[in-house]
């Protein structure tokens, strides 16, 4: 008898004494006790490691989990080198120099709503709140210190091009995984029990990757902290991309490197991977040979060189022939 059953079989002996007299309702708790047995479980995982088939998956897997881990690097190179800071609020900028106490002597729950200071949180009236939310990007700008020049310009879109970068890499990452998974296809009881193990005998190391958009809040609290109100803003792609619109319409300057960054929408990085039939143009590669190709739109002429964001210089590139071409001109 194989050692793990064995010791399972000793631990269910006296359960199995104890219930003989129990009628139809001992064959329930047998069942019940198999199945939350960890020693059981560890069988089945065993067993299903060890199987031809998954050996087999195992093997068909790995060049996809080759390419996997490289784009995993990538995202991670994108979030070291960027700074994803844009403005700041100065309220509170030295509440952490004192210490706060409500001393009230009648309890109100007036510590329900407590304000919070910090660089990305305004402290302001209700109606500043409710403002924001109406129009935050004008608020955005006006409480933050995000002030329309050139400068800020080129701060926004250097914070856009790297947030778009990672949103694509990330979706791409999650569908890989997603691919690998169903590829393999373990049983539900290995990725709720034992996923880790799953991906080190697979060779992937994957860890949660999350894209780090900056986050800004519009907070009211009362006086007395009974009530509170918040507004808060994430700069994801589409509200870069309004505050860039925003700025380039302020200071007029959409010639400028930083002006034809602006004119690089979401929509616009669509539309050329479209016209370019979803391929990469220096490789050849496309969507159709690899489902979860990664591909980034690139400035023939960079911008650095006075490229502008007009489609006849703009060309899908997959995300390795980009990384490698950088800010060369291309003969």
């Amino acid at each position: 008898m194989p050692k793990p059953l064995f010791i399972t079989m000793l631990i269910l002996m006296p359960i199995l004494f104890t219930s003989v007299l129990s009628g139809p309702g001992f064959f329930i708790g047998l069942a019940l006790v198999l199945i939350g047995n960890p020693i059981i479980w560890r069988v089945r995982k065993n067993r299903y490691f060890n199987s031809e088939s998954f050996q087999e998956l195992r093997a068909d897997v790995q060049s996809l989990v080759a390419e996997h881990n490289s784009v995993v690097e990538y995202v991670a190179q994108i979030r070291d080198e960027g700074s994803f800071e844009l403005g700041a609020s100065d309220t509170g900028k030295y509440a952490h120099l004192g210490t706060f106490e409500n001393t009230s002597e009648w309890n109100y729950r007036r510590d329900r709503n407590v304000a919070e200071y910090s660089e990305h949180v305004h402290n302001a009236s209700l109606q500043v709140v409710r403002n924001a939310s109406m129009e935050p990007i004008k608020y955005l700008m006006k409480y933050f210190g995000i002030k329309a020049t050139k400068e800020t310009l080129a701060d926004v879109q250097r914070v856009a091009q790297d947030i778009s970068r990672l949103e694509e890499a990330v979706a791409n990452v999650n569908e890989r995984e997603a691919d690998i998974i169903g590829r393999i296809a373990p049983p539900k009881f290995i990725l709720k029990r034992y996923s880790d193990e799953f991906w080190s005998v697979i060779g992937a190391e994957l860890s949660p990757i999350e894209v780090p958009y900056p986050h800004y809040k519009f907070q009211y609290t009362s006086a007395g902290g009974n009530s509170g109100q918040t507004y808060s803003i994430d700069l994801d792609t589409p509200t870069l991309d309004a505050l860039s619109e925003t700025l380039v319409e302020k200071i007029r300057w959409a010639k400028s490197a930083a002006g034809q960054r602006a004119l690089m929408t979401a929509k616009l990085r669509s539309w050329i991977k479209e016209r370019d039939g979803h391929a990469c143009m220096k490789c050849g590669i496309s969507v159709a040979e690899e489902p979860h190709l990664l591909l980034e739109v690139d400035h023939i002429i960079p911008v650095s060189k006075g490229g502008l964001s007009e489609p006849s210089n703009l060309q899908t590139l997959c995300w390795r022939c980009n990384r490698t071409k950088g800010a060369k001109l291309v003969s």
